[in-house]
């Protein structure tokens, strides 16, 4: 029912920034929460960030807590995940994620859909 487009991924230097950006296509996500993963080649999907619906409720990694912050813009059906100070270790496929449930959560069996993904790597 929902489909999801990530964008903003590419090459960058250790320590630079990235935007990532999840938009809806040709459907809205109104009332859902949304989450960011991420995967590396042979790696299982690992959780990054979440937020909720009306409560505004998030959670990010322990570990990645303080460099990445999701936030969402509900006037244009979009989803974020600024990332900074990024570490060689953060490159991955980044998966943006939705659920019907309006709550966050970092369990990847909860969430209903799915986007392609974007590739974000970070050069030493």
């Amino acid at each position: 029912q929902v489909q999801l487009v990530e964008s903003g991924g590419g090459l960058v230097q250790a320590g630079g920034s990235l935007r990532l950006s999840c938009a809806p296509s040709g459907r809205t996500f109104s009332s859902t929460a949304m989450g960011w993963f991420r995967q590396a080649p042979g790696k299982e999907r690992e959780f990054v960030a979440s937020i909720g619906w009306s409560i505004g409720d998030t959670i990010h990694a322990d570990s990645l807590k303080g460099r990445f912050t999701i936030s969402r813009d509900d006037a244009k059906n979009t989803v974020y995940l600024q990332m900074d100070s990024l570490k060689p270790e953060d490159t991955a496929v980044y998966y943006c994620a939705a659920r019907r449930v309006g709550f966050a959560t970092r369990n990847l069996h909860d969430y209903n859909y799915w986007g392609q993904g974007t590739q974000v790597t970070v050069s030493s």
